[in-house]
Protein backbone atom coordinates (compact mmCIF):
# COMPACT_ATOMS: atom_id res chain seq x y z
CA UNK A 1 0.00 0.00 0.00
CA UNK A 2 1.39 3.47 -0.69
CA UNK A 3 1.50 6.38 1.56
CA UNK A 4 -1.74 8.37 1.88
CA UNK A 5 -2.13 12.09 1.15
CA UNK A 6 -0.88 15.11 3.32
CA UNK A 7 0.97 14.93 6.93
CA UNK A 8 1.19 11.56 6.29
CA UNK A 9 3.53 11.63 3.47
CA UNK A 10 6.09 13.86 5.61
CA UNK A 11 6.60 11.05 7.99
CA UNK A 12 7.58 8.60 5.07
CA UNK A 13 9.28 10.60 2.75
CA UNK A 14 12.97 11.43 3.17
CA UNK A 15 14.32 14.47 4.20
CA UNK A 16 15.99 16.44 1.22
CA UNK A 17 19.09 18.18 2.23
CA UNK A 18 17.89 21.44 0.20
CA UNK A 19 14.40 22.07 2.80
CA UNK A 20 17.08 22.25 5.80
CA UNK A 21 18.84 24.42 3.91
CA UNK A 22 15.66 26.50 3.14
CA UNK A 23 15.17 26.49 7.00
CA UNK A 24 18.58 28.26 7.28
CA UNK A 25 18.04 30.08 4.70
CA UNK A 26 15.15 31.60 6.34
CA UNK A 27 16.10 32.21 9.23
CA UNK A 28 19.21 33.94 7.99
CA UNK A 29 17.32 36.37 5.87
CA UNK A 30 15.37 37.24 9.00
CA UNK A 31 18.36 37.94 10.76
CA UNK A 32 18.74 34.95 12.89
CA UNK A 33 22.39 34.79 12.28
CA UNK A 34 22.96 37.43 15.24
CA UNK A 35 19.50 37.99 17.04
CA UNK A 36 16.92 35.43 18.24
CA UNK A 37 14.22 35.36 15.65
CA UNK A 38 10.62 34.44 16.33
CA UNK A 39 8.66 31.25 14.16
CA UNK A 40 6.41 28.98 14.90
CA UNK A 41 6.63 25.63 12.99
CA UNK A 42 3.53 26.07 10.90
CA UNK A 43 4.96 29.86 10.35
CA UNK A 44 8.32 28.42 8.80
CA UNK A 45 6.24 25.33 7.05
CA UNK A 46 4.27 27.56 5.13
CA UNK A 47 7.91 29.71 4.25
CA UNK A 48 9.36 26.90 2.85
CA UNK A 49 6.10 24.49 1.82
CA UNK A 50 6.07 21.74 4.02
CA UNK A 51 3.55 20.49 7.03
CA UNK A 52 3.97 22.09 10.36
CA UNK A 53 5.17 18.23 11.75
CA UNK A 54 7.97 18.38 8.94
CA UNK A 55 9.50 21.98 9.63
CA UNK A 56 9.51 20.77 13.44
CA UNK A 57 11.74 17.90 12.64
CA UNK A 58 13.68 20.13 10.53
CA UNK A 59 14.68 22.13 13.59
CA UNK A 60 15.03 19.52 15.68
CA UNK A 61 17.41 18.19 13.57
CA UNK A 62 19.00 21.07 12.75
CA UNK A 63 19.29 22.12 16.78
CA UNK A 64 20.92 18.17 16.81
CA UNK A 65 23.41 18.89 14.58
CA UNK A 66 25.08 22.34 16.54
CA UNK A 67 23.30 24.18 13.49
CA UNK A 68 20.91 26.68 15.47
CA UNK A 69 19.15 26.97 18.71
CA UNK A 70 16.19 27.23 20.33
CA UNK A 71 14.15 28.71 23.34
CA UNK A 72 10.66 28.92 23.93
CA UNK A 73 8.81 32.19 23.53
CA UNK A 74 5.47 31.93 24.97
CA UNK A 75 3.68 29.62 21.90
CA UNK A 76 6.58 30.49 19.44
CA UNK A 77 10.21 29.68 19.24
CA UNK A 78 13.47 32.06 19.70
CA UNK A 79 15.76 30.41 17.01
CA UNK A 80 19.65 31.74 16.73
CA UNK A 81 21.84 30.50 14.33
CA UNK A 82 25.39 28.66 15.25
CA UNK A 83 28.45 30.34 13.15
CA UNK A 84 28.68 25.89 12.08
CA UNK A 85 25.19 27.30 9.72
CA UNK A 86 26.54 30.17 8.76
CA UNK A 87 29.49 28.29 7.31
CA UNK A 88 27.01 25.82 5.70
CA UNK A 89 25.41 28.56 4.09
CA UNK A 90 28.43 30.36 3.04
CA UNK A 91 29.68 27.22 1.52
CA UNK A 92 26.36 27.04 -0.32
CA UNK A 93 27.00 30.36 -1.37
CA UNK A 94 30.28 30.07 -2.86
CA UNK A 95 29.17 26.95 -5.01
CA UNK A 96 26.18 28.37 -6.46
CA UNK A 97 28.44 31.83 -7.09
CA UNK A 98 30.74 29.45 -9.30
CA UNK A 99 28.16 28.34 -11.08
CA UNK A 100 26.94 31.55 -12.29
CA UNK A 101 30.01 33.54 -12.23
CA UNK A 102 32.77 30.48 -12.90
CA UNK A 103 36.15 30.45 -11.02
CA UNK A 104 36.76 32.89 -7.88
CA UNK A 105 39.80 35.68 -8.42
CA UNK A 106 41.34 37.57 -5.57
CA UNK A 107 44.16 39.98 -5.62
CA UNK A 108 46.30 40.95 -3.11
CA UNK A 109 50.13 42.25 -2.09
CA UNK A 110 52.11 41.36 1.09
CA UNK A 111 55.49 41.47 2.11
CA UNK A 112 58.13 39.05 1.66
CA UNK A 113 59.27 37.05 5.03
CA UNK A 114 61.42 34.10 5.80
CA UNK A 115 59.67 31.10 7.27
CA UNK A 116 60.48 28.88 9.68
CA UNK A 117 62.74 26.59 7.04
CA UNK A 118 60.63 23.35 7.09
CA UNK A 119 59.11 24.32 4.02
CA UNK A 120 62.25 22.52 2.06
CA UNK A 121 62.60 19.07 4.57
CA UNK A 122 58.56 18.80 3.79
CA UNK A 123 58.72 19.75 -0.03
CA UNK A 124 61.46 16.90 -0.37
CA UNK A 125 59.24 14.42 1.56
CA UNK A 126 58.54 11.51 -1.61
CA UNK A 127 55.01 11.49 -0.69
CA UNK A 128 54.44 15.07 -1.47
CA UNK A 129 56.84 14.88 -4.28
CA UNK A 130 54.59 12.32 -5.98
CA UNK A 131 51.18 13.97 -5.48
CA UNK A 132 52.69 17.30 -6.39
CA UNK A 133 54.26 16.19 -10.12
CA UNK A 134 50.71 13.91 -10.76
CA UNK A 135 48.22 16.67 -9.82
CA UNK A 136 50.36 20.43 -10.52
CA UNK A 137 52.62 19.17 -13.69
CA UNK A 138 55.57 20.00 -11.84
CA UNK A 139 58.18 18.87 -9.07
CA UNK A 140 58.11 22.19 -6.88
CA UNK A 141 61.39 23.69 -6.05
CA UNK A 142 61.97 22.49 -2.04
CA UNK A 143 61.15 25.29 -0.28
CA UNK A 144 58.22 27.60 0.16
CA UNK A 145 58.00 31.81 -0.24
CA UNK A 146 56.48 33.17 2.60
CA UNK A 147 54.58 35.96 2.14
CA UNK A 148 52.96 38.32 5.31
CA UNK A 149 49.83 39.93 5.01
CA UNK A 150 48.18 42.97 6.55
CA UNK A 151 44.46 43.17 7.99
CA UNK A 152 42.63 43.50 4.32
CA UNK A 153 44.94 41.07 2.33
CA UNK A 154 44.22 38.63 5.28
CA UNK A 155 40.25 38.98 4.95
CA UNK A 156 40.90 38.59 1.01
CA UNK A 157 43.50 35.49 1.61
CA UNK A 158 40.92 34.22 3.98
CA UNK A 159 38.24 33.43 0.77
CA UNK A 160 39.96 30.53 -0.44
CA UNK A 161 39.08 28.30 2.75
CA UNK A 162 35.99 28.02 0.66
CA UNK A 163 37.15 27.65 -2.43
CA UNK A 164 38.31 24.45 -5.02
CA UNK A 165 41.66 23.97 -5.33
CA UNK A 166 43.86 21.01 -6.15
CA UNK A 167 43.71 18.82 -3.29
CA UNK A 168 47.08 17.31 -1.69
CA UNK A 169 46.20 13.94 0.74
CA UNK A 170 47.75 13.75 3.53
CA UNK A 171 50.20 10.54 4.38
CA UNK A 172 51.85 8.43 6.84
CA UNK A 173 55.58 8.05 6.28
CA UNK A 174 58.70 6.90 8.68
CA UNK A 175 56.45 7.02 11.71
CA UNK A 176 55.51 10.80 11.53
CA UNK A 177 52.43 11.83 10.02
CA UNK A 178 52.72 14.75 6.97
CA UNK A 179 49.10 16.95 7.04
CA UNK A 180 47.45 17.42 3.78
CA UNK A 181 47.26 20.41 2.06
CA UNK A 182 45.43 22.66 -1.06
CA UNK A 183 46.66 24.42 -3.54
CA UNK A 184 45.46 27.21 -5.94
CA UNK A 185 47.29 28.81 -9.18
CA UNK A 186 48.53 31.56 -8.44
CA UNK A 187 50.31 34.79 -10.15
CA UNK A 188 53.33 36.58 -8.02
CA UNK A 189 54.64 39.72 -9.81
CA UNK A 190 53.49 37.70 -13.06
CA UNK A 191 55.07 34.60 -12.63
CA UNK A 192 53.32 31.42 -12.26
CA UNK A 193 53.04 29.50 -8.87
CA UNK A 194 50.92 27.69 -6.30
CA UNK A 195 48.99 29.11 -3.11
CA UNK A 196 49.76 26.25 -0.81
CA UNK A 197 46.67 26.28 1.87
CA UNK A 198 47.94 23.40 5.06
CA UNK A 199 45.51 21.74 6.99
CA UNK A 200 47.67 22.87 9.87
CA UNK A 201 50.10 25.88 9.61
CA UNK A 202 52.18 27.49 12.67
CA UNK A 203 51.31 31.21 10.78
CA UNK A 204 47.71 33.19 11.06
CA UNK A 205 48.76 36.09 8.72
CA UNK A 206 51.44 34.48 6.54
CA UNK A 207 50.84 32.53 3.23
CA UNK A 208 52.99 30.47 1.78
CA UNK A 209 53.82 29.68 -2.02
CA UNK A 210 55.12 27.24 -4.00
CA UNK A 211 56.76 27.04 -7.56
CA UNK A 212 59.10 25.45 -10.32
CA UNK A 213 61.85 27.20 -9.31
CA UNK A 214 63.29 29.22 -6.43
CA UNK A 215 61.11 32.33 -6.19
CA UNK A 216 63.26 34.63 -4.70
CA UNK A 217 65.99 34.02 -7.00
CA UNK A 218 63.43 34.12 -9.88
CA UNK A 219 61.74 37.52 -9.28
CA UNK A 220 65.20 39.26 -7.46
CA UNK A 221 63.13 39.28 -3.94
CA UNK A 222 63.84 39.58 -0.70
CA UNK A 223 62.30 40.11 2.96
CA UNK A 224 60.46 43.04 3.77
CA UNK A 225 60.03 43.40 -0.60
CA UNK A 226 56.34 43.98 -1.63
CA UNK A 227 54.92 41.44 -4.08
CA UNK A 228 51.65 41.31 -6.24
CA UNK A 229 49.70 38.20 -6.12
CA UNK A 230 46.91 37.13 -8.13
CA UNK A 231 45.06 33.87 -6.89
CA UNK A 232 42.73 31.80 -8.72
CA UNK A 233 40.03 28.98 -7.86
CA UNK A 234 40.96 25.96 -9.38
Amino acid sequence: MGPSAGANLDSVRPRPKGEALAVLKLLAIAGGDHAPVVFTSREIGERIGVSQQAADRYLLALEAKGLLTRSMAQRRQRLLLTPAAMELLRSEYHGYRRIFEGPAKVSLSGKVTSGLGEGRYYLSQPGYVIQFTERLGYSPYPGTLNVRLGTEALRKASLVSEWSGVRIDGFHASGRTFGGATCFPARMNGHSCHLIHPDRTHYKDVIEFIARDCLRETLHIQDNDVVEVAIEES
